[in-house]
């Protein structure tokens, strides 16, 4: 069994291939530029690499979000129509449950970040169960403040990781001291071998059911909906 997956939902680019209990190959970048442009070329030089033809393919596992609206409809959209080409199952799994088994050696809660500006974050808490990861807290888009706050009240040491850390690391610590740990800074950028790892275990889904997880609207879209209610006045 081949599984190919896929991660655009942020500023970093993953695509990793496993097969049973090895990991292929994984390929990882941190930079601003156009998945769009780069996503296909990457997945396709993987699997040149690996020796592997897409019809080889069992499944394909994506991180459907929440993170960058254009990152998430991107890898979706990839992730649909190669799924949908090759007539092979599609798993969507969280992208902030991917950040999270960065930290699967570390003895206590894992709280995954991505920034959601002005002050907000999309996060949400896990543990690891052996070697399963566990969802304590649902993700969530919520002021970092407020979410360090309620972390307050759990009993263990947190570790939060993930590449948009530092903007709220400040306050992550006033409010949590000791108890908040941050990763290290090789750990912040999601792995696809992850990504493959967990979708491996989950329920099998067809491409036409998988749908982005935004958890919130865009802006744009929440401004068009406040419009058309005062319209309606």
């Amino acid at each position: 069994m081949k599984i190919l997956s896929i991660d655009t939902s942020n500023y970093p680019l993953g695509v990793a291939l496993i097969e049973e209990n090895k990991v292929i190959g994984e390929y990882i970048t941190n930079i601003k530029k156009n998945h769009s442009v780069r996503a296909m070329p990457a997945i396709q030089q993987l699997l040149k690499d690996c020796d592997t033809e897409p019809k080889e393919l069992t499944k394909i596992v994506v991180a459907n979000g929440p993170g960058s609206y254009t990152g998430v409809r991107i890898g979706v959209t990839l992730a649909k129509t190669l799924a949908w080409s090759l007539n092979i199952p599609l798993i969507p799994v969280s992208s902030l449950a991917t950040l999270a088994s960065s930290g699967r050696n570390f003895n206590g809660y894992i709280a995954p970040i991505f920034d959601a500006r002005r002050g907000q974050v999309y996060t949400g808490l896990y543990k690891f169960d052996g070697d399963q990861l566990i969802q304590e807290v649902e993700d969530c888009n919520i002021l970092l403040e407020e979410w360090a706050r309620k972390l307050k009240d759990y009993d263990q040491d947190i570790l939060f990781i993930g590449n948009d850390v530092s903007i709220h690391e400040q306050v992550i610590k006033e409010v949590l001291g000791d108890k908040a740990k941050l990763a290290p800074f090789v750990s912040h950028n999601p792995r696809p071998s992850e990504l493959a790892y967990i979708g491996a275990g989950l329920e099998e889904t067809s491409a036409h059911e998988v749908l982005p997880n935004y958890i919130r609207l865009a802006e744009a879209e929440v401004k068009w909906l406040e419009s058309q209610k005062i319209k309606d006045r």
